[in-house]
């Protein structure tokens, strides 16, 4: 029994010696190329920066999302390749392992294709470079910053910080309010008695002396636009000007033109009016209600 317990410990011994540095050499193989992938990805997106750090450029968010994709995919099969080298050093037959994986894999691809489609629609999402990580999208009842995208998920965090996960496969039309450029268009109604053409030469007037000042102007990508009388509203003519903006700064160009006009307005005496409602009677209902 103690020559057994020895030939077993000594057996364990050799083993240990002979395996242990082949798998730590694989471990850290793994390690090393995992580290390579990531640096290679921190250069693309090195490689695609501009001179303006208070921005995301369009070759910005495309090589954020292709190095994040490249990277997890040299991750997943790197640890897969790694996971089988390991478990053939320890003396496992990886034949019957890879033939198993393989009739499971056909078994799961039959009952996963949800999981198909939204790998194929991801894949499609980044070659056709319909949105990228930074773009502010709509996409299955949701509206977000796109923080991640996989070949599975696409992660949206909304104006409230709530994240919304949504697969691929989900998602069907997607509005892109940040790609390339943005507009922002602003309605303003002024009262049925004011002088349109002057309200409408203060607007724009306004809009040129925001859009020349250097804090707004890098915002805007082209000259503002009068776009004239959008309606005839039950108390006020509606007014509509656009600007054509750098992406994501339509919300702040929008909300400082709102403070300037409305200031140029009360300035220049012309009423923005609220809902009224007015009450006629005629002769007869007012003597009817004298009486009462």
């Amino acid at each position: 029994m103690e020559k057994l317990d020895f030939n077993l410990t000594q057996a364990l011994k050799e083993w240990a010696i002979l395996h242990i540095p082949k798998v730590l050499v694989i471990l850290f193989g793994m390690w090393v190329t995992i580290r390579i992938a990531r640096f290679a990805g921190n250069r693309i997106k090195a490689a695609a920066e501009d001179d303006d750090p208070s921005r995301q450029s369009e070759r910005e968010k495309r090589a954020e999302t292709l190095a994040n994709i490249m990277s997890m995919a040299i991750k997943l099969v790197i640890l897969a390749i790694g996971a089988l080298m390991i478990v053939r050093e320890i003396g496992i037959d990886i034949g019957p392992l890879l033939a198993g994986a393989g009739i499971i894999g056909l078994a799961v691809g039959f009952g996963s294709q949800a999981l198909v489609k939204d790998v194929v629609t991801g894949f499609f999402i980044l070659i056709e470079n319909q949105f990228r990580v930074g773009d502010i999208i709509r996409a299955s009842g949701h509206a977000g910053l796109v923080e991640k995208i996989t070949l599975r998920t696409t992660i949206l965090r909304d104006l409230e910080g709530v994240v919304h996960i949504i697969p691929n496969g989900e998602i069907g039309t997607v509005s892109n309010l940040t790609y390339i450029w943005s507009r922002a268009i602003i309605d303003i109604g002024v009262d049925y008695r004011t002088n349109i053409d002057r309200a409408m030469e203060i607007m724009i007037d306004e809009a040129k002396k925001m859009a020349s000042e250097d804090d707004w102007k890098k915002e805007l990508v082209d000259e503002p636009q009068m776009l004239g009388v959008q309606s005839l509203a039950d108390s006020s003519v509606v007014l509509r000007i656009a600007f054509k903006t750098q992406p994501q700064s339509q919300w702040s160009v929008g909300r400082e033109y709102r403070r300037r006009i409305k200031n140029r307005f009360d300035a220049e005496g012309v009423v923005i009016p609220f809902p009224q409602t007015t009450v006629s009677f005629d002769k007869g209902a007012l003597e009817a209600i004298k009486k009462l």
